[in-house]
């Protein structure tokens, strides 16, 4: 059998068992499919639908995974799919003779079958291909699941995207749909003049934008070195060498949580345009949206999360403080300090850092008031200095950069600038930014000498844009998670679960056999109520507590807040309910999501970050003895427990 060749037995169920043992059966026979290397397909399933006309009466051959077979006595169908669909066969005996018809008979559902035969139409209207030759290719040695779509737990869905691709038609023209995109984005941008180049992904310096890099080491250099946030710095370094028109789409990777928005790799596309400036960048940007709206979506206006999106008007523009004067009622033209900027700040219930400045919090009033009132297209301008450190100063304002950002949907789309070429002032930029980096920002630019000798040698005035191409995709295939267009999302791994697991019951089998015969009194002194809520719970009000089974329907972290994750969840009441809860340094989202946690529903709301937390979920914190550390745990109950149910 073929379990035999790789010297070790699967776990598998009994139908899959039959299976392995009918591949047994063509293996002895002298029948093994996985001999075969090729077939000559001539035909796809949607060209032979919307070519009847001239291919009907005609033979074809085409290959796909058998999804369907119905037998009847002499006679039988099979449905195939294939890259562009499914399509029917009849299979007669009479046609294709008893010994093949008896093997086709055996072939299973999952199957990867090759059929040759006529076009014709059933009596009922379907176009299908009368047999006249089946060849199995390729068996398939697992049961595919009947209602892939809708299992409980969706992250096998992103674990196993084979098999959602195959079960799930739309999936597979989501991203078929993403190819296209790319595919037309580089034909907009080549229709320019631009040109496509690739830049370094190993950097020791990982520049260009706010974010955490990961770290790895060189072995053959015995170097540390970064995986690239950001494709800025090499591109400009080109304009400087005079390819005046370059744009780069790769992989960056930033050491980030995973929400329904990000995700760790993603994929950036980056243009730089020599004497241009932000205004240039409006106009491409707004003039390669709408292109590709009408490309792949057929019109620039589309429908996402059931809002219409209208893309053939001229797009919005608002500058920051305008947008945060319209929505907040704050008018920061008037604010002169940071500590004016502060104090609004905690009038307002802004969160923020004491090394944050007037432009930082203008930003984050923008994110907490304005952000997702950005539904129609919309470019926000002129941006902060504080939190735009590779921009050009506005000459009327030195205080704000020539800068946008393009809002759809409530998300940021896209970062443009009028890009800094004063290397004078990019110096005292990237000094800033080492000042933010000592005083806690983790983000923070360092400074990148060679650039910066790039600027000295001498860079002429530039646009440049950033989109990620992500967001752009979820937009044009009307997408609500970024893993549903990336093909492998990351997902933490099963064999960390496993491996956690075999050291939980490593601990749990030597606290075991240390038990006593006689019961240990159990010293809770160095368990806390979570600091976040210790000051709003007290045993009086915890006694009180109703508490309820709540099930995870989303979680993701809060916008700047390295301890909060927000977590969506299903109470049993048919609404959505929200709790805030700071255990990011413990869990990831991802992780969360499906799981039964016990959390506490009738306490009063509280506001976090600007956003209302109703009810707290119950978790300890253990200071670990003879430490400093603490451990956090969410507790998790076995998810057979439905939504809202009570504990006594």
């Amino acid at each position: 059998m073929a379990e035999s060749k790789n010297n070790q037995t699967p776990d598998v169920s009994e139908q899959d068992k039959i299976r392995r043992g009918k591949l047994a059966d063509l293996q002895a026979a002298g029948n093994d499919p996985f001999l075969i290397t090729k077939y000559n397909v001539t035909h796809h399933s949607m060209e032979i639908k919307n070519n009847f006309d001239e291919l009907e009466g005609q033979e074809v051959t085409v290959a796909g995974r058998m999804m369907q077979k119905r037998v009847m006595g002499k006679a039988s169908f099979c449905n195939v799919r294939d890259l562009q669909g499914d399509i029917q066969s009849y299979v007669a005996r009479d046609e294709l003779g008893t010994e093949a018809y008896q093997a086709f008979k055996k072939f299973d559902i999952g199957d990867i079958i090759g059929i040759k035969g006529k076009v014709f139409k059933t009596k009922t209207g379907e176009i299908s291909i009368h047999a006249t030759e089946i060849t199995l290719l390729s068996k398939s040695l697992h049961t595919l699941p009947e209602k892939f779509h809708g299992l409980t737990n969706t992250d096998i869905r992103y674990r196993q995207r084979y098999v959602d691709l195959i079960m799930n038609p739309e999936v597979r023209d989501t991203f078929i749909k993403r190819s296209q995109i790319l595919k037309e984005i580089r034909n907009f941008l080549d229709g320019r003049g631009f040109m496509e180049v690739e830049t370094p992904m190993l950097v020791s310096n990982a520049g260009g934008a706010a974010a955490r890099p990961f770290e790895t080491h060189y072995n053959a250099l015995d170097e540390d070195v970064k995986l690239r946030i950001s494709l800025e710095l090499y591109l400009k370094r080109l304009i400087v060498g005079g390819l005046e028109r370059v744009y780069e789409i790769g992989r960056v990777f930033r050491n980030e949580g995973v929400d329904t928005r990000h995700n760790p790799e993603f994929t950036l596309m980056e243009l730089y345009q020599a004497y241009t400036d932000y205004e240039g960048m409006m106009e491409l940007t707004e003039s390669m949206f709408r292109y590709l709206a009408e490309k792949v979506c057929g019109s620039a206006v589309l429908s996402y999360n059931g809002t219409i999106i209208d893309m053939s008007k001229p797009f919005e523009r608002i500058t920051m403080m305008d947008a945060v004067k319209k929505y907040s009622g704050v008018d920061f033209t008037e604010v002169k300090t940071d500590e004016e900027a502060k104090k609004l700040a905690d009038e307002h219930h802004v969160a923020y850092e004491a090394r944050h400045k007037k432009g930082d919090i203008i930003n984050l009033f923008f994110e907490e008031f304005c952000e997702d009132k950005m539904i129609q297209p919309t470019f926000v301008t002129d941006h902060p200095i504080e939190i735009s450190p590779l921009t050009k100063k506005k000459p009327s304002n030195p205080e704000l950069v020539e800068r946008f950002e393009l809002y759809i949907y409530g998300r940021e789309m896209c970062n443009a600038y009028s890009e800094l070429n004063d290397p004078i002032d990019q110096r005292e930029r990237f000094a800033a930014q080492e000042e933010a980096f000592a005083a806690g920002d983790d983000e923070a630019n360092h400074t990148d000498e060679d650039f910066l000798n790039a600027l000295e040698i001498g860079m002429p005035p530039t646009g440049g844009i950033g989109y990620g191409i992500d967001r752009l995709v979820m937009l044009l295939t009307d997408s609500q998670a970024i893993r549903d267009v990336l093909l492998f999302p990351t997902m933490k791994s099963l064999d960390a679960d496993k491996k956690a697991n075999k050291a939980s019951e490593s601990a749990v089998k030597e606290n075991c056999d240390q038990i006593a015969t006689e019961p240990e009194e159990i010293d809770f002194s160095n368990v806390k109520i979570e600091p976040l809520f210790e000051e709003m719970v007290d045993f009086d009000t915890f006694s009180k507590s109703d508490f309820r089974a709540v099930k995870v329907k989303a979680c993701e972290a809060v916008k700047k807040s390295k301890k909060l994750l927000q977590f969506t969840l299903d109470d049993g009441t048919g609404t959505d309910r929200i709790i805030l809860s700071g255990i990011h340094a413990y869990y990831e989202p991802e992780e969360l999501v499906g799981k039964t946690l016990i959390a506490i529903t009738n306490l009063p709301p509280r506001k976090m970050m600007g956003i209302e937390s109703c009810g707290m979920l119950l978790s300890a914190v253990n200071n670990l003895k003879d430490s400093e550390d603490e451990e956090l745990h969410l507790l998790m109950v076995d998810n057979h427990i439905p939504a809202g149910a009570k504990l006594y």
